[in-house]
């Protein structure tokens, strides 16, 4: 491969200028400063994360391996999940972006409206090795993420068993924190109605289950401090503003690290992915494609659970995980069976409609 510095045209004399050979090197070295942009653009990809710790440790766990172990370059940014954003780059084919993450409902929905590439799983990893939809036609799993309800145990003796806990203000007096989304929300209140877990789709996909959930979270509505970040829900638990609240659990498990006695029952936990996407027309996909497979390996996947209380994807991963990771993780192999993984197929077809009820809901 030709250095950088053959990119220039080579010194001339008078005879190389009248020579055929003269003028085929230089027309050579000049291909070389068009071609060598180009080469050094291959060499490296940009992956968008969510920031924080979180992506600190995928910077540590994946993408400095994947770099040692390709030599292809990662270069890491963060953004908000703004999807208007790439939405932006594909539609003015200027796309800067190689590997972005991205939540599983705006994979569902983007995904069909063509911002994102579809994958050729034949060719990334055989998705028997794999937990259920981490194999998604446009994305590909980073981890697994939870939410739950938790509480201060310095403060409530008790320890609350599930969401018809929740719902009991004689028997837990106290506000309680809610996130401020249709989400999640409409799920708790009809597990605290007493719907299965295995029936609460089913149920909220009809106007009737719908009614049923707000006529739910109308007897708690009084009691409800709303939270929008997930830093509030463990500030309120430890300051006493909240007895019981939802709460993501990687929030939580840093709370107790930190010193305070906080925990969670993943009775009636949910579970969500977060994947990562190739926007449609980016460059390099072939590098992008080898850092997605790169990325599902169980080593990798282990070693970040091991840090960051967001479970592996990788079956023989979560396997592995030690018993203190494993209580933090929704879908540690336990707690997989008492929590419902989240609808995203159901939030795509009717996150919009639901979430306008909602605000409706709130304003009443």
């Amino acid at each position: 491969m030709l250095a950088y510095n053959a990119c220039y045209p080579p010194s001339s004399s008078a005879q190389s200028q009248k020579s055929l050979m003269g003028a085929l090197l230089l027309l050579a070295a000049l291909a070389c400063c068009f071609t060598a942009p180009a080469m050094a653009q291959q060499s490296s990809i940009t992956v968008v994360s969510f920031g924080g710790t979180t992506q600190r440790t995928l910077e540590q766990t994946l993408f400095v391996p994947f770099a040692q172990a390709s030599g292809i370059r990662v270069v890491p940014s963060e953004y908000n999940g703004e999807l208007a954003k790439i939405k932006s780059m594909v539609d003015s084919k200027s796309v800067v972006w190689h590997v972005v993450q991205a939540e599983g409902p705006e994979i569902l929905r983007y995904c069909e409206e063509g911002l994102f590439e579809r994958l050729d799983w034949d060719a990334i990893s055989d998705t028997a090795l794999l937990m259920d939809d981490a194999a998604r036609e446009c994305g590909s799993a980073v981890y697994t993420w939870g939410i739950a309800l938790s509480w201060d145990a310095s403060r409530l003796k008790t320890a609350p068993t599930g969401w018809a806990d929740f719902w009991d203000t004689e028997k837990f007096p106290g506000k309680r924190g809610l996130r401020k989304r249709a989400i999640y929300n409409l799920e708790f209140a009809l597990m605290a109605d007493g719907v299965p877990l295995s029936e609460v789709y089913q149920v909220l996909a009809t106007k009737a289950g719908q009614d049923r959930a707000f006529a739910k979270l109308d007897q708690l509505k009084p009691h409800i401090q709303w939270w929008e970040a997930g830093a509030q829900p463990p500030q309120w638990l430890a300051a006493g503003d909240v007895v019981m609240s939802s709460a993501y659990n990687a929030r939580i498990a840093n709370a107790q690290k930190e010193g305070y006695q906080l925990d969670l029952t993943w009775n009636g936990g949910m579970y969500g992915m977060d994947y990562w996407a190739i926007p449609k027309g980016a460059a390099n996909q072939q590098a992008a494609r080898d850092f997605i497979a790169f990325a599902l390996r169980q080593d990798i996947q282990l070693e970040f659970s091991e840090i960051v209380p967001h479970g592996p994807t990788n079956l023989s991963a979560i396997e592995k995980l030690s018993a203190e990771a494993a209580h933090w993780i929704p879908n540690s192999t336990e707690n997989l069976k008492q929590v419902l993984a989240i609808g995203d197929e159901f939030w795509s077809d009717h996150g919009e409609e639901l979430d306008a009820r909602f605000i409706a809901w709130l304003a009443q």
